[in-house]
């Protein structure tokens, strides 16, 4: 499986999705390419305030006019990078590995801002100040040379996705679900692709038929808006006030008739693309429901543009743990929906260990993005790399 002993690294991965939820981190060993073995997990919530900080940095980011917007997000990123610092030695010390024996670490960052139409992304954090926290070289800022070279910058897990993949293809068709904040898809045909000693050809022109991603629409963003305003919750905790809720059908169709859902693949999103106001006059319960009708009907409106219907949906992020949201997602798309521990995967783990295993092909030069997973021209490296 994968390249010789020798070729493999231990790196770490951060994220800290837009979902605002909190700093999942994840040890794996890899060679970058196919071989990759998780080695621990740690997660760490943000407290109320920190999210209130995360959500006024990127109001902030929309008024950079404004000079103190510069050094509120400044203050924000120092805060939010010396809480995935400790988040990494946390890690370390629960696994008993030393930060000597770790190659990297792939710092994602928050993002607060992403306008790949304008060629402009960002992730807040900074890199230099966490290398020198935990002392490991810290990889960062995957996505600016993507946007730059007019690319989407995102979804950038499915290189992830394709290598864990790799593993049961021949069971057929199946897509990998990402419900986060912003929900993506990494297809993939189920045919053969090349062999380990080929893998950084993904993007050849046969390749580029057999596994594409692109965000699908809101994932959980939308939702746990809705349940903060209504009820002061972080989100739905069990999917338990939108199942005692209704559909509003109507409301639920004005949603879905966002003009975005027919672009063509690839294409990506920022948090705040989708405005919630068509509900707005919608009791709690019944606002809940619709919502969560819409993260599941844009599943069904995004599988329109995969080749092949997958048949299975292998579902990671923190959607997974809404049985309403899953059960919706099921009898909308009619595809059997199941979370990725089904597969032998760690669903919380699965994000953060996609930037530890970026971060290693990144130190290596290898392409982290692709014509059919972000639309850049050709396949691509990124992040840029700070040491102690």
């Amino acid at each position: 499986m994968g390249a010789g002993q020798s070729e493999r690294l231990v790196a770490i991965g951060l994220m800290s999705g837009t979902s605002m939820d909190g700093i999942d981190a994840a040890l794996i060993e890899t060679d970058g390419r196919d071989f990759v073995q998780p080695r621990g997990f740690f997660s760490q919530p943000y407290d109320e305030p920190m999210r209130a900080r995360l959500r006024a940095a990127i109001a902030a980011a929309l008024d950079m006019e404004r000079p103190a917007a510069h050094a509120q997000i400044d203050a924000v990123a120092r805060d939010l990078t010396l809480a995935h610092a400790a988040a990494v030695k946390a890690l370390l010390a629960q696994t008993g590995v030393a930060a000597a024996d770790v190659a990297l670490v792939g710092f994602h960052g928050q993002t607060i801002a992403h306008r790949p139409d304008r060629r402009w992304t960002w992730q807040i954090g900074d890199g230099g100040l966490l290398a020198r926290e935990t002392g490991i070289a810290c990889v960062h800022d995957f996505r600016s040379a993507d946007v730059a070279s007019g690319g989407q910058g995102a979804p950038l897990a499915p290189a992830y996705h394709r290598a864990l993949v790799s593993g049961f293809r021949s069971e057929g068709p199946v897509a990998v679900l990402n419900l986060g904040g912003v929900g993506n898809i990494t297809w993939f045909t189920g045919e053969e692709w090349t062999t380990s000693a080929e893998a950084d050809k993904w993007a050849t022109s046969a390749e580029a038929d057999k596994w594409g991603s692109f965000d699908t629409g809101p994932g959980n963003a939308l939702i746990d808006d809705w349940v903060r305003a209504a009820t002061g919750a972080s989100h739905d905790a069990d999917g338990a006030l939108a199942a005692s809720g209704k559909v509003d059908t109507s409301v639920l169709a004005a949603l879905a008739g966002n003009a975005w859902f027919a672009l063509p693949p690839p294409k990506s999103l920022d948090r705040n693309a989708f405005d919630p106001a068509p509900a707005r006059a919608l009791a709690a319960a019944d606002g809940a429901a619709t919502l969560t009708a819409f993260t599941a009907q844009s599943i069904a409106l995004a599988l329109r543009h995969v080749p092949v219907t997958p048949q299975r949906l292998l579902v990671c992020g923190g959607g997974r743990h809404n049985p309403t949201l899953m059960a919706m997602i099921a009898d909308r798309t009619g595809v059997p929906t199941e979370p990725v521990e089904s597969a032998g995967w760690n669903g919380d783990a699965l994000e953060a260990e996609a930037f530890a295993y970026l971060g290693v092909r990144s130190l290596r030069g290898l392409p982290i993005s692709f014509p059919q997973t972000t639309g850049v021209c050709t396949p691509m490296t990124g992040g840029a790399i700070s040491r102690p």
